[in-house]
């Protein structure tokens, strides 16, 4: 647009680019470079008039189909109109088909304002870029050719080295943050050519800029959690352990105690000890025990040989 020129209205058609996302405000509304644009224009002409009917996601199908009618109709002196990206990042895109509903959209809007506006749109320095530049490269020389048949104003904002820096878009890495669409705003107001043949904010973006901060490179770099022991990962644990076989302890278990077998759980029927209670199994006795009587006394085996506990007694001499 022209700088020192009055425009007393302005209608923005398009999609997320014009609506203005990221650039968003503490409600939740999104503000943008359009919005931006239309405020400066209004500190110069009392009664500024000024419509956005972009919306976020639209193909420029449904761009030509909702939006050029009705930025027709209201024949305000500035039209801006940006559109196609959408469908260049999709797998599957008929180039010819985008170019045709773009050359519909401008034959229909020329006539019916004072100035119409052209963007090639800017484009984030990376792999989606790389991958997609063939379709938008062909679709801005499309742009160009339209621009100069019917007269409308081109502002080349692929071009432009600043609007590439990372800095200036989004943690999505698809539309640019509130200091990009102030640039894209300052690009609007400068004229056509603006971002091809001006640097915008006096060049490119600096490594170490004092006005920006760093690029994020994730999402979660951009509100980072304080440091704690809480950002240590645990330890590895195995989820199976094996547990260590019990070692036998107590009466009865690996211990020969008087009264008490290797088998039993108590006391056993042996001297001096009671019998064992009622609905406990009896131990079973050994040799010795069987062959003492009552008073503990070894007496002969069941053949009649002496027992054990006899032949441990000391002999005596025999005369």
């Amino acid at each position: 647009m022209q700088t020192n020129a009055t425009y007393t209205s302005l209608v923005a058609i398009g999609d997320s680019f014009t609506e203005g996302m990221s650039d968003r405000l503490p409600d939740g509304s999104y503000r943008g470079w359009a919005d931006l644009l239309a405020a400066r224009l209004a500190e110069r002409t009392p009664g500024f008039r000024y419509a956005n009917l972009a919306v976020r996601g639209k193909l420029i199908g449904q761009i030509v189909e909702d939006q050029v009618d009705a930025a027709a109709a209201m024949n305000a002196d500035v039209v801006t109109l940006v559109g196609g990206l959408n469908d260049t990042l999709r797998p599957s895109c008929d180039m010819d088909r985008v170019c045709g509903l773009l050359t519909e959209a401008v034959e229909r809007l020329a006539p019916s304002c004072g100035t119409l506006v052209l963007m090639r749109s800017p484009a984030r320095n990376g792999p989606v870029l790389e991958r997609f530049r063939p379709r938008m490269e062909a679709l801005f020389a499309h742009l160009e050719g339209l621009a100069e048949q019917h007269g409308a104003r081109l502002v080349d904002l692929y071009s432009a080295p600043s609007l590439s820096d990372p800095r200036l878009w989004d943690v999505d890495r698809l539309h640019l943050n509130a200091e990009g669409h102030r640039r894209v705003a300052e690009a609007g107001l400068a004229g056509p050519g603006a971002g091809a043949h001006r640097r915008l904010g006096g060049g490119p973006a600096r490594r170490h800029s004092p006005g920006l901060a760093p690029p994020p490179r994730r999402r979660r770099d951009v509100h980072p959690p304080p440091p704690g022991p809480l950002d240590r990962p645990p330890p590895h644990r195995p989820l199976l352990r094996r547990r260590p076989p019990r070692r036998p302890h107590g009466p009865g278990h690996g211990h020969r105690l008087l009264g008490h077998t290797r088998r039993g759980h108590g006391p056993g029927p042996g001297p001096g000890l009671a019998p064992p209670g009622p609905g406990r199994r009896p131990a079973r006795l050994s040799e010795d025990a069987r062959a003492a009587g009552p008073g503990g006394t070894p007496g002969p085996g069941r053949l009649g040989f002496p027992t054990r506990a006899a032949r441990r007694e000391p002999h005596t001499l025999r005369q």
